[in-house]
């Protein structure tokens, strides 16, 4: 776990060091950063082909506006479909969907409205699916569609 305490500087939770935090110099935090954002990226890769080889026919990846993004716009038939892309590389932190709470629900029915208004689409239904991505340093990643959770 990371803490950024008020200076900037970031600690780190660690069971060796006195009080389980040790400082951790802002490069590191800034390399942690990018790994996360690639591995997060990777994901999405891998979410986006998932849904397509289950029929989805995706309209838009990593749409944004002033509100916040959607990481996957796609259409299953009549169904618009928001997809939140959660990738882990363990199971730490609980499984990926655990992430996507009411406020985050909340946050994609917002954007949903928001893109909605802009395009032309108008579907019959709209649905909130979460895709996991299990990405292990080692052996294969896993992938797994959760469909329609919450409106």
């Amino acid at each position: 776990m990371i803490r950024r305490l008020s200076t900037g500087t970031a600690v780190v939770h660690s069971s060796t060091v006195e009080g389980g935090w040790a400082a951790v110099p802002p490069v590191i935090v800034a390399a942690m950063t990018k790994v996360t954002q690639a591995v997060g990226a990777y994901g999405e890769r891998l979410a986006a082909r998932h849904l397509v080889e289950a029929g989805l026919v995706v309209l838009e990846r990593n749409w944004r506006s002033r509100s916040g993004e959607i990481d996957i716009i796609a259409r299953d038939g009549d169904a618009l479909v928001l997809c939140e892309v959660k990738t882990r590389r363990g199971f730490g932190y609980g499984r990926p969907s655990e992430a996507v709470g009411p406020r985050k629900l909340a946050k994609l029915r917002q954007l949903a409205g928001e893109w909605l208004a802009q395009s032309r689409v108008r579907p019959r239904e709209v649905r909130f699916d979460v895709v996991e991505v299990y990405s292990p340093r080692q052996g294969k990643p896993r992938v797994e569609h959760i469909r329609g959770v919450g409106w």
